[in-house]
């Protein structure tokens, strides 16, 4: 069978430091999600509860990002020409939507607790976040290290489930001196709450992110019209339209243009200087860019006026 270049960038992400990084964290949390669920049963804290419910969010989340790290490093083929760099962006959409889902529970939860209070098993409840803390503490630690090496928003992703955990346990840790100093159950619904509410706005932040990469949005990082100018301003070019800029991912980035070159220049050359200016000058390695003259390519009403002017 006929072997094909789909392309002359290689659309895949080698990642070995996170995927050890996420390993190390899938494994911790696995384990100390089965010790909170029974501390939490036990206890009758809905506290320790909703923080264990985030934590099997968490082990989804990680099994999530996981899988984005092994599908991009996959090569792309005749049908995924731009290869699997796309699903870190779903996996991060699915763990902000897990996020948020988690969050509206903690809070109906909540309130019914406060409707019916419980009585809490305070000592086994403090322990329990105790140990939490300092294994949250230290896979936030791991999760943050790693996001400094390389932008990437599956990892951020799930970096926000674990500061989300590890302010649970600060919060648990919190609830239960008040609860122990003043005797009101109260504070454990109303910690849980705000802990909610925190867990909450980080899955809209990772949600909006993920959003406009997959709406194909331009990034924030780029100025459309500065990169218009200076692809305008190359030598040769008169005119630039059809311009789309987008991201497949984090920190890759794709753009494609329509130019109307000089009838003297040279349409290669100008096409080679364009883009060598995108890949100086902007980062941008993925570029089309497609030389038109509007005498030649029908352009409707915009050629016509472009040819009336010049």
């Amino acid at each position: 069978m006929k072997s094909h270049d789909y392309h002359h960038l290689n659309h895949v992400k080698q990642q070995p430091t996170s995927k050890t990084a996420l390993w190390i964290t899938l494994c911790l949390t696995l384990f100390f999600t089965i010790v909170e669920i029974v501390g939490g049963l036990l206890s009758n804290s809905l506290a320790l509860l909703s923080d264990s419910a985030h934590m099997i969010s968490d082990v989804i989340a990680l099994g999530l990002s996981l899988t984005a790290v092994y599908l991009a490093a996959r090569k792309p083929d005749h049908k995924y020409t731009f290869g699997f760099l796309r699903f870190e962006i779903i996996a991060s959409f699915l763990n902000g939507l897990a996020l948020a889902a988690i969050s509206v529970g903690i809070f109906i939860e909540g309130i019914l607790r406060m409707i019916r209070p419980q009585a809490i098993n305070l000592r086994l409840m403090l322990g329990v976040a105790i140990v939490g803390l300092l294994v949250n503490l230290v896979l936030t630690v791991v999760l943050m290290r790693q996001s400094k090496k390389e932008e990437n928003l599956n990892i951020k992703s799930a970096l926000w489930h674990f500061f989300g955990d590890l302010l649970s346990s600060v919060g648990i840790i919190v609830s239960s001196l008040l609860i122990i100093i003043t005797g009101y159950t109260l504070f454990d619904p109303l910690v849980s709450m705000m802990i909610g509410g925190i867990i909450f706005y980080g899955g809209a932040k990772i949600i909006r992110e993920s959003y406009l990469i997959l709406m194909e949005s331009v990034p924030t990082t780029f100025d459309l019209e500065a990169i218009r100018n200076d692809i305008q301003s190359a030598p040769g070019v008169v005119d630039v339209h059809e311009m789309h800029l987008w991201a497949i991912s984090t920190d890759h980035y794709s753009l494609s243009a329509h130019v109307f070159v000089h009838e003297d220049a040279d349409p290669l050359r100008t096409i080679q200087t364009i883009n060598h200016l995108l890949r100086e000058t902007y980062g941008i390695e993925h570029s089309t860019i497609q030389a038109e003259h509007p005498a030649i390519h029908d352009h409707g009403e915009y050629g016509k006026q472009f040819l009336a002017s010049h």
